[in-house]
């Protein structure tokens, strides 16, 4: 039998769908000239004293319908009253409408949770959309540093989020093999292989000895050959040696790419000179001092650019123009390019060449800028690494606090500020460590949940539960929470934020702790388990599940066992 409370059961997205059923039925009865809002906001008041829910949509529509907030409020809580699952409905200062649920309509959300599993809060708001997600991109003449550590753990949850909202995403590497930074790594491998000191502009650590140390264990002949030939030797064995530890490094934190793409193969291919081509035709490229340039001060950067300079040699800005263009012939919509902050005056060149080529650098290009990552280690920063010699690597930071930990910390704040981790925090086993409380909320319902099972305790069938018993009001803190979880992970991917995602664990985790603190789950000594012990059982579960489904987001684990 399923229990009465279902029929009355609204989740927050259907109180979206109710809000504008409203507001329609006050349109097509007249009282309102109006369009009907396609997008409505419903929002968990600050206090709950407030009601379960609030919306703004009437002082929306007073402007547009000529007459005062209250009056359309008015209107529509009329009809929002007489809605199955509504209580009360309350029209609060200029216009605001607070909305309470009826006894058990919050309950809805547990089951709905804990039904839809890994999909509960998926939607389809991108749907449609083809993203290519640029991220790490580091030059394959060294391990990945602190930095791009921040760019993987960023980006790939990026991904992740902009997936669960409906848009196909590639998670795109671009390692930069062609160049003179390369000429310096592969100067810096042979100097090496020869017990010589490293080239002055070249590169330093130990990596540089393990990288030369395989390519003559591989080819033991290499010092013998013409020194041209030893250079391109190095070069090329180096390269794909650095990059396979790169990729490695980047695997085992859990960071896996669709496509990695040689920059050498723009080159090979003709590409660069097909895109220096279309440039022309579109009247942007000029020659001046023996050079190509791309006349970007047209689109409103700084300083015209040059696409081959006046020996002849394409410029690394060229290779760009050949890039961008690659990724709009795959048939991306747009190009989604993370950057350090350092690259900041990168910004207004790359949209010059988007708008040089034809498209729209609003719609067709996307750049994110992220602020520099200091660790700190008993009040002191952290600034060496024993392999790299001069900066902190990936491996160095997992080393250091975990995997886990290190994605949670890099992912736990916006982008646009500059983050002091603090080792000592996010290696502790303790409620202090962000992640480690939210992994912890995790455990302690799946502890929970295996008592359940050991006293032959089970959820049952979704339509068996009676979720009108879920009335305290830590319950009901519990339920608003989870109900808001489609809609953080929505607002964290439009935004490009998945720092809202943590933040949101971390306060659910807190509303669990408290729910858990004052809200017995299962029966004690001789006590009969009720209707109320299964809703709350699918309370629990339905917790677990956000939390995984969020931690799943960011990468992280959610153990069972802590």
């Amino acid at each position: 039998m399923v229990p009465a409370a279902y029929d009355d059961a609204v989740t927050p997205e259907q109180l979206r769908d109710l809000v504008r059923t409203a507001v329609g039925a006050v349109v097509e009865r007249g009282t309102l000239a109006v369009a009907v809002p396609d997008d409505v906001v419903v929002e968990r008041p600050r206090n709950p004293d407030h009601g379960d829910y609030a919306t703004n949509v009437a002082l929306r529509l007073a402007k547009p319908a000529g007459r005062p907030p209250r009056e359309v409020a008015e209107a529509v809580a009329a009809e929002l009253r007489a809605q199955p699952g509504v209580a009360e409905v309350d029209v609060a200062g200029p216009g605001f409408l607070n909305i309470r649920l009826a006894q058990g309509a919050l309950g809805r959300i547990a089951v709905e949770a804990v039904t839809a599993g890994e999909a509960y809060g998926r939607t389809d708001t991108l749907a449609g959309q083809r993203l290519n997600l640029e991220f790490v991109s580091a030059n394959p003449t060294g391990p990945v540093h602190i930095g791009g550590t921040r760019w993987a753990a960023v980006g790939d949850a990026l991904g992740r989020l902009l997936e669960a909202s409906g848009a196909e995403v590639t998670r795109e590497y671009y390692f930069n093999d062609a160049g003179a930074q390369i000429d310096r790594f592969a100067r810096s491998l042979m100097a090496t292989a020869h017990g010589r000191p490293v080239p002055e502009d070249g590169y330093a650590g130990d990596y540089v000895g393990d990288i030369a140390g395989q390519v003559v264990a591989a080819e033991p002949g290499v010092l013998e050959l013409p020194e041209d030939e030893q250079q391109e030797r190095f070069r090329e064995r180096g390269v794909e040696l650095m990059f396979a530890e790169i990729k490695r490094t980047l695997a085992d934190f859990g960071v896996v790419f669709d496509v990695y793409f040689s920059e050498r193969t723009l080159h090979e291919t003709g590409a660069l000179e097909k895109a220096i081509a279309r440039l022309r035709e579109n009247g942007h490229v000029y020659e001046a001092d023996g050079a190509v340039w791309l006349r970007t001060t047209d689109f409103g950067d700084d300083k015209d650019r040059p696409l081959v300079k006046s020996d002849g040699e394409p410029t690394y800005f060229a290779a760009d123009c050949a890039y961008y263009l690659d990724k709009r012939t795959r048939g991306f919509d747009k190009a989604v390019i993370m950057l350090g902050a350092d690259h900041a005056g990168y910004v207004g060149r790359y949209r010059a060449l988007v708008a040089a080529v034809g498209d729209d650098p609003d719609a067709n290009l996307e750049i994110l800028l992220g602020q520099l990552v200091n660790l700190v280690r008993d009040g002191q920063p952290v600034r060496m690494s024993k392999r790299a010699g001069t900066v902190v690597l990936l491996e160095d930071l997992v080393d250091a606090v975990g995997a886990d930990a290190a994605r949670y910390a890099l992912a736990r704040a916006s982008v646009d500020q500059q983050i002091d981790l603090d080792l000592d925090l996010w290696s502790r086993q303790t409620n202090d460590n962000p992640v480690f409380y939210v992994q912890y909320a995790h455990a302690r319902i799946s502890s929970v949940l295996r008592n359940a099972a050991d006293l032959g305790l089970g959820l049952g069938q979704a339509g068996d539960v009676d979720v009108a018993q879920l009335v305290h009001e830590r319950e009901n803190d519990l339920l608003r929470a989870l109900g808001e979880f489609p809609r953080v992970l929505t607002s964290a991917a439009e935004l490009r934020a998945p720092h809202r995602v943590a933040r949101y664990l971390e306060e659910l985790a807190g509303t669990y702790h408290r729910f858990y603190d004052v809200c017995r789950v299962l029966p004690r000594g001789d006590e009969e388990a009720g209707p109320l012990t299964t809703a709350r059982l699918w309370l629990c579960a339905a917790t677990a599940v956000v939390l995984r489904n969020g931690l799943g987001v960011l990468g992280v684990s959610a153990p069972e066992r802590m």
